[in-house]
């Protein structure tokens, strides 16, 4: 028996990418910096390393999430690891990557900057008024299965 699950969190490294398969099935493409704490066997000291994990949602939730998820947003995934390969000119890739069965947010979208100025108005304020975190209900979307030759088909 063996078991494939992988549950990680950090940062989205840059905006997702939002494209479609000849089939049309939406894929999802993003990288999350997971920070690991190492210690050096010469100085004992501690530092933190970055790992960088390339994530890919399909399907609906892809859709669903394009416009919500963004740059410097911390998130946590649950999801299967799989290796994609394919040929490109005559060099045979392969990856390792995580497909994303969940996503829970764990920081707020930074807000998008205006074009307008902010007035005094706007100084003052209150909290409350503040944007709610942002939930998106994935859990009754259906995952459809792709296979990965369909990812090399990809726009």
């Amino acid at each position: 028996m063996s078991i494939n699950r992988v549950v990680i969190s950090g940062n989205i490294t840059k905006d997702p990418v939002l494209r479609h398969t000849k089939n049309k099935v939406a894929i999802l493409s993003f990288r999350l910096a997971v920070n690991d704490r190492v210690r050096d066997k010469e100085t004992k000291e501690w530092s933190t390393r970055a790992n960088y994990v390339d994530c890919t949602i399909l399907g609906a939730r892809a859709e669903a999430l394009s416009g919500v998820l963004q740059k410097s947003q911390k998130i946590a995934v649950e999801g299967k690891l799989r290796e994609s390969s394919w040929e490109k000119d005559g060099q045979r890739y392969r990856k390792l990557e995580v497909k994303v069965d969940d996503v829970d947010f764990l920081t707020n979208p930074k807000k998008k900057e205006d074009s307008t100025p902010a007035g005094p108005a706007s100084e003052e304020a209150p909290a409350a008024e503040a944007a709610p975190t942002p939930t998106i209900d994935v859990t009754d979307l259906q995952f459809e299965e792709v296979p990965p030759s369909l990812y090399e088909s990809a726009e």
